[in-house]
């Protein structure tokens, strides 16, 4: 490591923490400022804070691996979070939540189900989520970071006590970045990470533009093309997946057949059902949903879900698209030398190019990019988590009277608390992947279900979200339990053939107990009491089964009409993901050199760009906040 790329890297570190902390005396005013920042930031702060929140290490280390082995199509592998929850949200979720003036997930939850029995265990059960799946991203955070500066950095930080080794060297630097990133997010809540991750965000840009423009300029279409082969660079597929390596790279084909996901039509197919009834659900309760409850007014929530996706995903992809091709020209002939090359080894592929063949100067600003984006999306969650613990537990069960400084100094312990639960978690994660994989597919597996029925059905109520989401979280658990314990399972028994399925496949397991829960909770119990159901639809105004509630509203009010745009919002919907994919291919294609399909991408941004224009765009402007 040279002088100069230290020396950034560093200045970027008190950057930072320095920013973080000045800023902090604004959040001491009370809850609403610690958590949501007053609702007083322009909303395309917001924008660029959240999608600086989701361009994280451990996901960019995950997304580089997967391009490398699986080409162009890997950006369907997007879809497991899925991505396209972000189109659904900027299409009219944005506008749902923001409405209910709120401060957290799980209280909004309140305005839906009420505040009687059934009303509160939902509340409670959506705040035990959102802590759950806090700790478990903190966790995911913990295992990427380490890998990754291991790898760069040359100081062994390795603690022996005599031969035990009580702290590996990766271990030991990502509990020094996680601390240095909790204590400026802990002292100024949202204000100091919203101001923090603007500026990280315009450092992920600059990292991203040099590091493609490093690989355009050093790397010609002839080094690339002697590598990959026209299936690797095909948008399209079959129902299996074709060989997308040459002969000479046999080893990357054998570990696509291992990976579990030959059958690429059937792993479509299932992102595609699990995306649909996930993307309708709504963010989950955290830090973009902390984004959407912190904007000024309805219209800017909408406006602001636009915006991050608009900037997110090119710089993004200009980022791991060159570290990609450096890698394919650089390692690939090492790697395919490897026969027991796993998943868990094309992790390591951004640490290895970065360390090896990126030159001074670019290095270091890289480096700190990719600090950022660790440091973003952990102190995201780290704002947003704790605010569960706060104000849906503590305030409201057990101290509603205290004052604003004793509700931010619990806030702050909180948040200490809830990274060093994550932290715990993620020394028995035995990959990213495994931790991606638990998140996506399980852990979301027992949210989607109970989230989608709040919206659509006015007859779902409080112990059936309850039991729902009750039913998924167990499942979800024992799944998790299941994939850290199959080392140690018989070969051929029921429990370890089970192990042996990639999460996503048990995707619809759990969302089946997920919905008997749902059913049985709903059908064993009364209905939400009507007023508040009135309430809720009358403000919220969501589209689905709502006739009951309607036809008591529209008795009282003539003048009062239904939303009727479900079929608008799903046509935007479609058109929406066509031009977030497009926003994906684009820099690919035109990083790989291959330039009739780079046009073809910009072509399809161009159109869908207009198209929204006049569907979304010129709707959300009549919106009267």
């Amino acid at each position: 490591m040279d002088i100069i790329d230290v020396s950034i890297i560093v200045a970027y570190i008190l950057l930072s923490v320095g920013i973080g902390i000045w800023i902090s005396r604004k959040a001491s005013k009370g809850l609403d400022d610690y958590f949501l920042g007053g609702k007083t930031i322009k909303w395309y702060f917001l924008g660029l804070s959240n999608g600086s929140g989701m361009f994280d290490v451990s996901g960019t280390s995950w997304m580089i691996g997967v391009l490398f082995l699986y080409g162009v199509k890997s950006f369907m592998f997007m879809w497991l979070w899925p991505i396209w929850n972000q189109i659904f949200v900027m299409m009219f979720l944005a506008v749902w939540i923001r409405r209910s003036k709120v401060m957290t997930g799980s209280e909004w939850i309140l305005t839906r189900f009420g505040s009687d029995r059934a009303g509160k265990a939902s509340h409670i059960i959506v705040a035990i989520f959102a802590i759950i799946s806090t700790i478990g991203f903190i966790a995911y955070f913990f295992e990427g970071i380490g890998k990754f500066v291991t790898i760069i950095l040359p100081w062994d930080l390795t603690l022996h006590y005599g031969d035990l080794i009580l702290l590996t060297s990766e271990r030991s630097y990502a509990l020094i970045i996680i601390l240095l990133t909790t204590i400026y997010t802990v002292k100024g809540g949202m204000f100091s990470v919203v101001a923090t991750e603007v500026v990280q965000y315009l450092i992920m840009i600059v990292a991203g533009v040099l590091i493609a423009g490093y690989a355009f300029i050093n790397y010609s279409d002839l080094q690339i093309n002697s590598i990959i082969t026209e299936e690797w660079k095909n948008v399209f597929f079959g129902w299996q997946f074709e060989t997308q390596w040459s002969d000479k790279f046999q080893t990357f084909n054998n570990l696509i057949d291992s990976e579990g996901y030959k059958m690429f039509g059937a792993f479509i197919g299932m992102t595609l059902f699990k995306g649909f009834f996930a993307s309708v659900a709504g963010p989950t309760p955290s830090y973009d949903l902390q984004r959407i409850l912190s904007t000024k007014s309805v219209k800017e929530a909408a406006y602001m879900s636009g915006f991050t996706n608009l900037i997110l995903f090119i710089p993004r992809y200009l980022l791991i698209t060159g570290v990609v091709v450096i890698a394919l020209v650089n390692l690939a002939p090492e790697l395919n030398a490897n026969t027991g090359l796993t998943g868990a080894d094309l992790e390591l592929l951004m640490p290895k190019v970065v360390n090896l063949y990126i030159p001074v100067g670019i290095k270091g600003i890289l480096l700190a990019g990719l600090l950022a984006a660790f440091m973003s999306g952990f102190s995201a969650f780290v704002n947003a988590g704790p605010a569960y613990i706060v104000n849906d537990i503590y305030k409201k069960y057990f101290k509603p009277d205290a004052t604003n400084a004793h509700y931010i100094k619990v806030s702050q312990i909180s948040s200490f608390l809830v990274v060093g639960l994550g932290v715990f978690m993620g020394f028995f994660a035995d990959s990213i992947n495994s931790l991606t994989l638990w998140i996506t597919s399980a852990l979301y597996g027992g949210y989607v279900a109970a989230n989608f029925l709040k919206w659509i059905w006015w007859r779902f109520n409080g112990w059936g979200y309850f039991w729902g989401m009750f039913a998924g979280l167990i499942v979800a658990s024992l799944q998790f339990a299941l994939g850290q314990a199959k080392g140690s399972l018989y070969e051929g028994s029921f429990l370890y053939e089970l192990s042996q399925i990639q999460a996503i496949y048990l995707f619809p397991i759990i969302f089946g107990f997920s919905i008997l829960g749902c059913l049985l909770g709903t059908f064993l119990s009364k209905p939400t009491d009507m007023e508040v159901l009135r309430s809720f639809y009358k403000n919220v105004r969501p589209w689905g089964f709502w006739n009951p509630v309607y036809k008591t509203l529209k008795a009282e009010d003539k003048t009062f009409e239904k939303n009727n745009d479900f079929w608008l919002d799903m046509m935007n919907c479609a058109i929406g993901i066509i031009w977030q994919s497009s926003m994906i291919l684009l820099p690919i294609f035109f990083i790989i050199r291959d330039y009739p399909k780079a046009i073809t991408a910009l072509i399809v941004f161009l159109v869908t760009t207009t198209i929204l224009k006049f569907t979304w765009l010129d709707k959300v402007r009549k919106i009267a906040d």
